[in-house]
């Protein structure tokens, strides 16, 4: 096995979730960039607490996620860059973001359950949009009559919104407005059937909590 030093570590890292187009797990680059060296988990883990801190005053930022390590630019930079996108952002319908935070919130939740708590019926093309996204996913089956499916979130789910883990959720309200304040920024949730089609009106629902 050959030796790095503590600098070619740091650029290997660097590069490798630079050229990476999914999150870079510890495991991931102990399996592949750096199989053939010499390397423990807590120098990995030091190289990249060094680039974290190397690029905190920048534009970029890396951040580690529920799959890994990604570079990602600041929030707070959103507004000029979604202007390199022409094409106009999907919108979120208020009955696709109230359907996502109860999964999120009170998982694992049946569709009958979510249904009960909104009181409207869930649209199919929801769920089916949600799954597609890989953000929800089929955990298991209630054991009552009809055996509803189980649904919970995903690591692509937490990836998306830059969680680590569901601990790192805000509370539900915190949550929901923060979905509401990313109305116009790029890759977000869109529901074909339209929010009117959900019976949306605030008097048909009952609270997240």
């Amino acid at each position: 096995m050959k030796k790095i030093n503590s600098e070619q570590l740091k650029q290997l890292i660097e590069a490798t979730i630079f050229v990476s187009d999914q999150p870079v797990s510890v495991d991931k680059l102990k399996n592949t960039v750096l199989a053939d060296f010499t390397v423990s988990d807590k120098a990995i883990q030091s190289a990249l607490n060094a680039l974290q801190l190397d690029y905190r005053p920048r534009g970029i930022q890396l951040v580690e996620v529920a799959s890994g390590y990604r570079f990602q630019s600041l929030d707070s930079l959103s507004p000029w860059l979604s202007r390199l996108w022409q094409e106009t952002s999907p919108k979120y319908s208020r009955a696709m973001l109230e359907t996502l935070a109860l999964i999120a919130y009170r998982q694992p939740i049946t569709r009958g359950e979510i249904e009960q708590v909104r009181g409207v019926a869930v649209s199919s093309n929801i769920i089916k949009t949600l799954t597609e996204r890989e953000w929800i996913k089929v955990i298991g089956h209630k054991e009552v009559p009809g055996r509803p499916a189980l649904y919970a979130t995903t690591k692509q789910f937490l990836d998306y919104f830059s969680l680590k883990s569901l601990s790192d959720l805000p509370n539900a309200e915190e949550f929901m407005a923060s979905l509401d304040a990313t109305q116009n920024v790029t890759h977000v949730l869109h529901d074909d059937t339209g929010s009117q089609a959900e019976g949306d009106s605030d008097n048909q629902k009952e609270s997240i909590h």
